[in-house]
């Protein structure tokens, strides 16, 4: 009794070592991860924090040398670019990942598609943008926001999709039985209840596809360009956060340096408030579903 009462007791404190340094690890590797964002919006804080004020929010940019001025147009033609983008990507996203995961499973066109979204995945932002430059604004001749927005909104779809799939694989069966059981059309049961219960997944995956292309510049020095004054043409060039950051933060002046700095922290809000909304809202909605 007394070598198996020791034999237990080694083993209880070899399990507890185990488990204590098991959540070391874990805390760790969330603090190396947690780290470097934190000391990126520490240093934007500090550099770019002084230079926001009315103007920057409320004015174009000067001319070359000149001091003042805002991002004002920059931070309009985001939106135009970003809100063009979630239209073309975020339906036909989760439309292709409705399709992976209940309509084509082992089928050729599903492995098709899945693969492409994959590859898309991994294609560099630049070349996105040299293909849309070929498709869209060679044969238009010119740049145009229209072009842009559909650069964001191609390099949205395979994260969406993806996403998309796997969040409706998530659902159990015996759900969609229930409804199947229920006399409910199968598309209905797969819009009103499959794709209802995996929303707080799929939303989550639109967001992050959303924040990925929120930053991208090189695809629009292929398709936006870019634009000093106000714009709000889908036909012209326009201006972007990104596009307005490289330009400052390549210039020779201290000035455009110093409003870089501050749009790249207006950029790093910006997505942080749109996700931090729609994860909080998308909460509140699955909160009061299951009351």
């Amino acid at each position: 009794m007394t070598n198996s009462f020791r034999v237990s007791k080694a083993n209880h404190l070899r399990r507890r070592l185990a488990d204590h340094a098991a959540s070391a690890l874990a805390v760790a590797a969330t603090i190396i991860v947690v780290a470097p964002l934190v000391a990126i919006f520490v240093y934007l804080l500090y550099k770019g924090a002084s230079s926001l004020n009315l103007d920057f929010f409320t004015k174009i940019p000067k001319g070359p040398g000149e001091t003042g001025g805002g991002m004002a147009n920059a931070i309009w033609g985001s939106a135009i670019l970003l809100g063009i983008g979630s239209l073309l990507g975020v339906p036909i996203g989760i439309a292709a990942g409705i399709f992976l995961a209940e309509y084509g499973r082992g089928s050729k066109l599903a492995n098709i598609v899945r693969f492409t979204a994959d590859v898309l995945n991994g294609v560099p932002s630049i070349v996105m943008g040299i293909s849309v430059y070929s498709l869209i604004v060679l044969p238009q001749k010119h740049f145009s926001a229209f072009a842009g927005g559909v650069a964001l909104g191609i390099m949205m779809i395979p994260t969406i999709t993806r996403t998309t799939e796997e969040m409706l694989l998530m659902v159990p069966h015996a759900i969609r039985e229930a409804a199947l059981g229920l006399g409910v059309p199968n598309w209905r049961s797969v819009l009103s209840i499959t794709l209802r219960t995996a929303s707080p997944g799929v939303i989550t995956g639109c967001m992050l596809a959303f924040a990925r292309v929120a930053g991208e510049t090189a695809p629009l020095l292929f398709t936006a360009l870019g634009n000093q004054f106000w714009s709000s043409s889908l036909n012209e060039p326009i201006a972007a956060l990104p596009l307005q950051i490289y330009t400052y933060a390549i210039s020779p002046y201290d000035d455009w340096h110093r409003l870089a700095w501050a749009g790249a922290l207006v950029l790093i809000l910006l997505i942080m408030v749109s996700v931090s909304l729609v994860r909080y809202v998308t909460t509140r909605g699955v909160l009061k579903g299951a009351n």
